[in-house]
């Protein structure tokens, strides 16, 4: 690894840890039923000044997830993403992307929920800043691809969800958008690659539960977290091979 990418690298842990500790908080107040309204009080009953923020009330009382964890979790990804992708205009479009999916993942495996407050945003956010990154030169992949790459993966997921409702969410099909998007800038077989990805990273979980007699054949898991899970892995397969 030469000298830039080990740069690009503690550039992308240092902004992965910061931004990473404002995680915990938005989990806390969106973790909730999908027929809950979003936390505004802390567990104390104390009012939260915001979303954006650490997860400490004004009275100094700590909720939600860890911080220091998912600040780990968020600089390790990004860490990652700007070693495999370089000094490219997308690696900007992946670390601005990054937290937002480490926030998905937190909510998903708390309450089984993708918020439609994040997931739309999200894949908005993918394509309108990839076809900034496709403008700039030097870029590794393709706007088009990106845009297909959605429209392919949500239109998919949407017939999975049509078939069996009970084991593929809408929130899926709509943070599908997102993930198609950022594989299908890579292209086609990146897109497959991290489709696939996604779904032998929830079978070897249900497998793992199962065999551990956490959970029996019919139990619900969130597929949302090994969604991005396996998106993760095309992009960063994607990055290193463009």
């Amino acid at each position: 690894m030469n000298l830039v990418l080990v740069l690009l690298a503690c550039g992308g842990a240092l902004w992965g840890a910061l931004t990473g500790l404002l995680v915990p908080r938005a989990a806390y107040r969106l973790s909730v039923p999908p027929d809950g309204t979003w936390r505004g009080d802390c567990p104390e009953g104390h009012p939260l000044g915001g979303w954006v923020g650490l997860a400490r009330c004004g009275h100094g009382d700590r909720y939600g997830p860890r911080t220091a964890l998912a600040a780990a979790a968020t600089a390790a990804v990004c860490a990652a993403l700007a070693a495999a992708t370089g000094p490219r205009p997308e690696l900007a479009v992946w670390l601005l992307l990054a937290p937002v999916a480490v926030l998905l993942t937190v909510v998903d495996f708390g309450v089984h929920r993708l918020p439609d407050v994040l997931t739309l945003p999200l894949a908005g956010a993918a394509l309108a800043l990839l076809g900034g990154a496709a403008l700039l030169p030097g870029h590794g992949g393709s706007w088009t691809g990106a845009l297909y790459g959605a429209l392919a993966l949500a239109g998919a997921y949407f017939v999975l969800f049509l078939i069996n409702p009970n084991g593929m969410g809408f929130g899926d099909v709509k943070l599908a958008l997102a993930l198609g998007a950022v594989l299908g800038w890579y292209g086609w077989g990146v897109l497959l690659l991290g489709t696939f990805a996604g779904f032998l990273l929830a079978s070897l979980y249900g497998v793992a539960l199962v065999a551990a007699r956490r959970a029996g054949r019919k139990t619900a898991i969130p597929f949302g977290p090994f969604l991005l899970g396996g998106a993760f892995v095309g992009v960063l397969l994607g990055a290193c091979a463009a």
